[in-house]
């Protein structure tokens, strides 16, 4: 189940790749206009696009997790910093009070997200918003987000048998790519979406759950163990 969705990441690169590449000859037409030669204006524009394209490879990276198999373990749902841990009322999945995790992803962190858990989507909402800057921890609030809800196979015990999972955009972030359907299976580490470029991710967890991570902190999605029950 975690091999779901592989290859998609990529793909996705390829369709910005191609975009650039037309930009590139567009640019390149124009700076023939202006620059002294073209063969000097090609270069020029063959070397930003160069950068362009290292760029996108690299950010649009897709690792498999190495899922641990710990039981009881609910694994980070995305890779970067942990800057807010904290209650908070979540009235749609969890209804109610729940412990907040939030992770900061910068655009050196790998934008595809893995399922925390074992079990069904039982929520999928987008909510659309503003594009504010996804270092504020409060822009789940105002910003353009997808609220994920699963029902937990695995933690067989985890209180009320629910936690959630937003994906939020931000500043440079512009799109949410959801790759799971409510009713659908997933299996812990599972990729289940992408956001392009810099956002956050807040995962929703009942507060009887044992956090094992602090503020600070360093997570990468579907291996880092963030709580256990």
């Amino acid at each position: 189940m975690r091999m779901t969705h592989q290859g998609k990441a990529f793909r996705a690169s390829l369709r910005i790749l191609l975009i650039g590449a037309i930009l590139a000859i567009v640019l390149g037409i124009g700076l023939g206009v202006v620059l002294p030669s073209r063969p000097i204006a090609a270069a020029v524009a063959a070397g930003l696009f160069a950068i362009f394209a290292a760029f996108t490879v690299y950010f649009f990276r897709d690792p498999t997790a190495r899922v641990p198999s710990t039981t009881g373990a609910i694994v980070a749902p995305a890779h970067g910093l942990v800057d807010v841990i904290e209650e908070f009322d979540e009235p749609k999945v969890l209804h109610g009070r729940c412990r907040r995790i939030s992770i900061f992803l910068s655009v050196f962190d790998v934008h595809v997200q893995q399922s925390p858990v074992t079990g069904r989507v039982c929520f999928l909402e987008h909510t659309p918003g503003k594009y504010l800057n996804a270092m504020k921890s409060d822009c789940a609030i105002h910003n353009e987000n997808v609220l994920v809800g699963f029902e937990t196979k695995e933690p067989a015990n985890l209180p009320g048998g629910r936690m959630a999972v937003r994906l939020i955009a931000g500043l440079i972030a512009r799109r949410i790519i959801p790759w799971v359907t409510p009713g659908g299976e997933v299996s812990k580490g599972q990729r289940i979406a992408l956001i392009q470029f810099g956002s956050r991710a807040d995962i929703y967890l009942p507060l009887e759950v044992k956090v094992t991570i602090k503020t600070g902190d360093r997570v990468v999605g579907g291996e880092t163990i963030i709580a256990q029950v």
